[in-house]
């Protein structure tokens, strides 16, 4: 069976601390339960998250969605966002573990990447290098999230041409969020194989592209 595999770069810098963290907490394990209730993503989708703050750890290894035990997000009570760094590690991880086509065996989907942040990178320099190195990656989409007033829409657009904001990063906000999220997964999966790219469902009131 062919893998979608689906990775999450979330922002737990010092900003998201207390409501935040706890409201990303509860979205992502609602997009989980949502997910596992479509039959055709239990048997393709494997998902990864890493979390970024001073520190990069991959809270959650690329897993199968049947086995994937989502952990509990933490972050700091203060520090820098190193989102060059953590996209540092998405690069080694990706072309680790994604499989590549053979003559014999056809590769896995290509990936989707959805990276959740409400600030902007500490680590600029590094950031600026990660860029060209993940869009050499060729992955099915890059969908990037700036949450609350401080989040830089413009820093994402670098990344990726698809960029939404949401105006606060509370429980609501982050739930329907995370539910565009599952649509857009789900989307994907099941428009592999038809289209190299992932047509993006229209998201909810809360959640605004950015042109």
């Amino acid at each position: 069976m062919r893998r979608l595999p689906v990775y999450f770069l979330l922002d737990t810098s010092g900003s998201m601390n207390g409501e935040p963290i706890q409201a990303l907490n509860n979205a992502l394990s609602g997009m989980i339960n949502t997910l596992r209730s479509d039959a055709q993503a239990s048997e393709t989708l494997w998902i990864s998250i890493i979390t970024f703050d001073r520190e990069v750890n991959e809270v959650a290894p690329l897993t199968e969605l049947p086995s994937f035990q989502l952990p509990e997000i933490v972050c700091p009570p203060s520090g820098p966002t190193n989102t060059g760094k953590a996209l540092g590690l998405l690069y080694e991880k990706i072309n680790k573990e994604v499989r590549k086509g053979t003559p014999t065996q056809k590769g896995d989907w290509r990936p989707l990447l959805f990276i959740f942040t409400d600030g902007k990178p500490s680590d600029l320099l590094l950031y600026s290098e990660m860029i060209p190195k993940i869009k050499s990656l060729n992955l099915g989409a890059i969908v990037g999230c700036a949450a609350g007033t401080l989040a830089d829409n413009a820093k994402l657009k670098e990344l990726t041409d698809t960029v939404v904001h949401l105006d606060t990063a509370d429980s609501s906000t982050l739930k329907q969020f995370f539910k565009w999220v599952s649509d857009t997964i789900e989307h994907g999966n099941k428009s592999m194989g038809t289209t190299d790219t992932v047509a993006m469902p229209p998201p909810p009131s809360e959640v605004h592209l950015v042109i």
